[in-house]
């Protein structure tokens, strides 16, 4: 992918962290409960950087966390020692993380590679590993699990997702993207092609770089809801812009708002809280 979700993230780092936050807390306490519900959940793509995330997502709806990957490239982000896996040194703290009140249900991430290709060439042995890792005690109860390899039309081989998928326990959700706009109904015909019927979809709206505006991606959201069914069908809402350099930067809460607002009555977490959604952004979605 051009600007890809994975690499981006890498390099940029946290692009959405910095100053202005002084007293953010305090006014966020302060304001009326009734608070806005613009999303389901938050998505944390982890890496060495971004290992303590913490956030007021749960004011703007969050109660749900989609961890990424807990093991990429051979390195685990849980302990994992029936596996010989190497712990990333300062591991997160997941006790905490998990009572957090954005954290209510976690969806543990896998296995993966942080480079698409190189995930997609090892996806196979992705697949067995994701399916060893889900059956560990893990420090924390997930309520389901992801397939970190993520899936558009352009992969030749993405047959190969039903049968990396099979051994892994459910329930569990894969993820795609249409960069290449090939449209809402194709779209659905190629992922009912390879995905199992037990296995759900995270579609990314593909906004944050412009492939599409908010209201057609609505519009591919309608579609795969209807062909999928709605419990198999959740939205990832990229909050982020490029930054005209070949980088990414956050999507400011102007930015922001009005593609939330389109996709209401579907189950939309944002990508990615920790990198792009401070506290800042949520306050000025809560009152702008």
């Amino acid at each position: 992918m051009t600007l890809s979700r994975r690499t981006a993230l890498l390099a940029a780092g946290a692009a959405a962290a910095g100053g202005g936050l002084i007293g953010v807390d305090l006014m966020l306490g302060g304001l009326d409960l009734g608070r806005p519900r613009l999303i389901d959940g938050v998505v944390w793509q982890l890496h060495g950087g971004v290992l303590d995330p913490r956030g007021d997502w749960d004011f703007i709806g969050a109660r749900s966390l989609l961890v990424q990957w807990l093991v990429a490239d051979g390195t685990a982000f849980v302990p994992l020692p029936d596996l010989g896996l190497p712990l990333i040194a300062d591991a997160p703290n997941w006790v905490r993380i998990a009572r957090e009140p954005w954290a209510q249900d976690i969806i543990a991430g896998l296995a993966s590679r942080f480079s698409e290709p190189q995930a997609r060439a090892d996806v196979l042995a992705l697949g067995a590993l994701s399916a060893k890792i889900a059956r560990q005690r893990l420090p924390f109860r997930p309520a389901g699990f992801y397939f970190p390899v993520e899936a558009d039309p352009t992969w030749r081989e993405v047959g190969q997702m039903k049968a990396a998928m099979a051994d892994i326990p459910r329930p569990l959700w894969a993820s795609c993207y249409d960069n290449s706009n090939v449209g809402a109904d194709a779209l659905a015909d190629w992922v009912e092609s390879w995905l199992p019927s037990d296995v759900g979809l995270f579609f990314q709206d593909g906004v944050g770089i412009y492939t599409r505006a908010p209201d057609a991606a609505r519009h591919y959201a309608q579609v795969l809801s209807r062909r999928l069914g709605p419990s198999r069908f959740k939205l990832i809402a990229e909050a982020f812009r490029p930054t005209g350099n070949g980088g990414l930067r956050a999507a400011t809460a102007a930015e922001l708002k009005p593609q939330l607002q389109a996709y209401e009555g579907f189950d939309v977490f944002v990508f990615d809280g920790p990198h792009y959604v401070d506290r800042l952004i949520v306050q000025q979605l809560m009152t702008g």
